[in-house]
């Protein structure tokens, strides 16, 4: 297979890293409309060669490793290629790409979120293995083609990826609450930190608790305003059921409530017992 990635940052540069590995890749092109993301790529060996967009074309499957709003956009030029031709999107969001997608080549089309990331970005982000082990949501895979649904289950099998499968629209509200809801808490714990202690406490009080609950806040903000807004119903409803537990908290500590208190703490506790 010839692959061809659109967007070199941090997913679309591992993904081309880990690919390249793949005894049945014959070559791994890049494109990107960022001409310093282009030039990094190059230099740091993620893709044989950046390819203008009508050479995309050509390729016989198609990742799209760009937000949202740039996966709407580029699956519009690209009504014209093979019947073949396998196009993957990697978004955060999928019920609105979905519906997006231009009807002549829905069959082409499959709908995939890697689960999987860092808060860092752009093309020095990419590391070897991001995918390896991780799952890979697949959405509303039935109205793909036959061949396009076996070209992305090879690709992420072999990307030692544990596939699940849902409709678009499971996919988006399941994503607010785990991984959308907690950027958003993220950036507000960073903005609420910032407000009140200046620079230097920051730095000498700053332990691992608060370290890890605001590493989120370093993702790019151009991505996640995309995201936020695209995903805005589930993730307003998540954010408000959120604001319910930290008031109901809040208020058993006001009110010396520390049995209800303890409760809390053993309820949200029993999360690592799935996790771990």
């Amino acid at each position: 297979m010839n692959i061809a990635i659109i967007g070199l940052g941090l997913m679309g540069g591992s993904l081309a890293l880990s690919l390249k590995k793949l005894d049945f890749i014959k070559s791994v092109v890049g494109s990107d409309h960022n001409k310093q993301h282009q030039e990094d790529a190059l230099s740091l060996g993620l893709v044989e060669k950046i390819v203008p967009f009508e050479d995309v074309k050509k390729c016989d499957v198609i990742f799209l490793a760009i937000p949202v709003n740039g996966v709407i956009a580029s699956l519009k030029d690209l009504t014209d290629v093979s019947e073949n031709t396998t196009i993957i999107d990697l978004g955060s969001t999928k019920e609105i790409i979905v519906a997006s997608v231009p009807s002549e080549i829905r069959k082409n089309f499959v709908a995939a979120h890697p689960m999987t990331g860092t808060e860092n970005f752009g093309p020095y982000a990419a590391i070897e293995n991001l995918y390896t082990d991780k799952v890979v949501v697949l959405c509303d895979l039935e109205n793909s083609g036959a061949h396009q649904r076996d070209v992305a289950k090879k690709i992420f099998k072999s990307l030692e990826m544990k596939k699940h499968f849902m409709s678009s629209k499971e996919h988006d509200r399941h994503a607010a609450f785990i991984s959308h809801m907690p950027h958003a808490i993220s950036y507000s714990l960073a903005n609420t930190v910032m407000k009140q202690e200046k620079t230097e406490n920051i730095l000498v009080l700053a332990a691992g608790g608060f370290r890890s609950m605001s590493r989120l806040a370093k993702s790019s903000p151009n991505m996640w305003e995309d995201i936020f807004r695209q995903n805005k119903s589930n993730l307003i409803e998540a954010i408000e059921l959120f604001e319910k537990e930290l008031t109901n908290l809040k208020q058993s500590i006001l009110n010396d409530e520390w049995q209800e208190v303890r409760a809390e703490l053993e309820n949200g506790k029993k999360l690592h017992e799935i996790l771990d």
